[in-house]
């Protein structure tokens, strides 16, 4: 739609993409300091530390992940991963989970309570990094000529460009943000701690298996190749592992 959202002469750029992580960014550490000043009487430099973390963490699992989609082309283009373009979210999210479980208990935060915050929280950030994809044409559906469907235009996108598309981008973040008001709902009455965070990664494993139908980019790769990708392959095993542990932690803590 529009890649770049305002310049100033030929010396500043804002760019849609980064402009939407950084307030999907604010607006998630907005909502982590003040739910564990509230019950964990947290400092506001914690936080800052543990947005640090899984920022480093985001970036380096979303590049790993990008290099197993095409390990052949990154392996004789290796530059192409350190730029800023090309993330893969599974990763992020992936690397970020150990990240979080080893600063919760270096910092004697209680690990399941504190990563129900975090679901919530990854929300938040993702929402907005969608918006930012949709601005930006990452993240693109398929040809589709149907009510919904989008054109990009600015030879900036980096979707096809007169093309009508699915708007993926969109899809994704109505999505997630659909996910977050269920974990908000959810945080009253929830039976046991991680309930919130598991559920979550349930059900966004559940709708991007879905969505992943209609994404046109697919640089992303198949495992099967026109029938599962990448993505629809991680979010089975995200399933599984989540259904195990979500059983496992309810007979713990309820009996």
């Amino acid at each position: 739609m529009h890649p770049v959202l305002f310049e100033i002469g030929d010396f500043f750029t804002v760019y849609s993409y980064g402009f939407f992580i950084v307030i999907g960014a604010i607006a998630g550490i907005t909502y982590v300091t003040y739910q564990t000043r509230k019950h964990y009487n947290t400092n506001f430099d914690t936080i800052n530390s543990l947005f640090l973390l899984l920022l480093i963490s985001a970036i380096v699992g979303g590049k790993v992940f990008l290099f197993f989609e095409n390990p052949s082309y990154y392996a004789d283009n290796f530059s192409k991963l350190l730029t800023g373009k090309g993330f893969v979210f599974y990763g992020s999210l992936l690397f970020c989970i150990p990240a979080m479980l080893y600063f919760f208990k270096k910092k004697g935060l209680p690990v399941l309570p504190m990563l129900d915050i975090m679901a919530i929280t990854t929300c938040i950030v993702h929402f907005f990094g969608r918006i930012g994809c949709f601005m930006a044409g990452c993240c693109h559906g398929i040809e589709w000529h149907g009510p919904l469907a989008v054109t990009f235009t600015d030879p900036a996108c980096l979707a096809p460009l007169n093309t009508p598309l699915h708007p993926t981008q969109l899809y994704s973040a109505s999505m997630i943000g659909f996910i977050g008001l269920i974990l908000l709902i959810l945080k009253n009455k929830k039976s046991f701690d991680g309930q919130i965070f598991i559920s979550y990664l349930i059900l966004y494993a559940i709708g991007r298996s879905i969505i992943e139908i209609f994404r046109g980019d697919i640089s992303r790769g198949y495992v099967i190749e026109g029938w599962v990708s990448h993505s629809q392959f991680i979010s089975f095993l995200v399933i599984s592992a989540s259904v195990y542990f979500y059983l496992k932690l309810r007979k713990s803590q309820t009996g």
